[in-house]
């Protein structure tokens, strides 16, 4: 996505601060989520990655600061407000967050019977299906519960319940966390084709080095309580700071770029 077109902020975070007791995780935090893109969010342990995605979301009043997300205020309490926000967002927590108790196709349905209670139970179940099929799992998955799913299936069933609604914006946690190399790719084309079919602006959090090369547009360096740039990855690799030239310029780097740029000597655990 070039810099020059400058698409609309979907996501608008100013002076954000969030402490917890005397522990400061945020200060003076900005950020913007262009319309379209897929934001890799990255930062070193305790950085507040996870922490900074539930404040956008309103899941977590900051302490300080402004956050607007689809043109609302994301801090406030009005249940319109609310709903629009929950409406038009999808959600995939980094250990999918599926019921148990529930079949896959039950658990896709949740966010439509909270929403669309008046929904017919036939159109609900083809719409659960629907989404089961973009997420790229057989329809025999409907009627399984997340116990009998792999890993891998499990993230694409969370995937499948994120995509309810139908949202224009999707949160992702640590998406490929505990996927083996080959089930990560897959997952990460998985997003880069639903992004460019649906037209999402995805919110990507990762330490994930392969996705951040493999489909992200810009990526947003989260280091010293604030957000230290965000740009393509050319530009981040470039910045003089401790973390970012330990992180982006290590061996798993270097293997990361490889990949992206279609080297068959790809890295492995090996080299790093």
């Amino acid at each position: 996505m070039a810099e020059s077109e400058s698409p609309e902020p979907v996501v608008r975070v100013r002076g954000v601060a969030n402490r917890f007791g005397r522990q400061v995780v945020h200060e003076d935090l900005d950020l913007e989520a262009r319309r379209g893109e897929i934001l890799g969010v990255v930062g070193g342990s305790g950085s507040g990655k996870s922490v900074l995605m539930r404040t956008i979301l309103g899941l977590r009043r900051p302490d300080a600061g402004q956050i607007e997300v689809l043109g609302v205020d994301a801090r406030s309490d009005d249940p319109g407000t609310r709903l629009h926000i929950e409406r038009n967002t999808g959600v995939l927590f980094q250990d999918g967050a599926l019921f148990s108790s529930l079949t896959v196709g039950e658990n896709v349905e949740v966010p439509l019977k909270e929403h669309y209670p008046h929904l017919a139970d036939s159109l609900r179940y083809e719409l659960a299906l629907l989404k089961i099929k973009l997420a790229g799992l057989p329809a025999d998955t409907l009627d399984k519960l997340p116990s009998q799913l792999s890993g891998g299936m499990r993230k694409r069933a969370g995937v499948a319940r994120a995509l309810a609604l139908d949202p224009p914006l999707l949160f992702l946690d640590e998406p490929t966390a505990g996927l083996d190399p080959i089930g990560a790719a897959a997952f990460d084309q998985l997003i880069r084709t639903l992004q460019q079919a649906l037209g999402l602006t995805v919110f990507l959090i990762t330490h994930d080095l392969d996705t951040l090369y493999a489909i992200c547009d810009r990526v947003a360096v989260l280091a010293d309580r604030r957000v230290l740039a965000t740009a393509p990855l050319e530009e981040i690799e470039r910045l003089d700071h401790p973390w970012v030239q330990e992180y982006f310029h290590g061996p798993r780097a270097r293997a990361a770029r490889r990949a992206r740029d279609g080297d068959p000597s790809r890295g492995t655990a090996l080299e790093a």
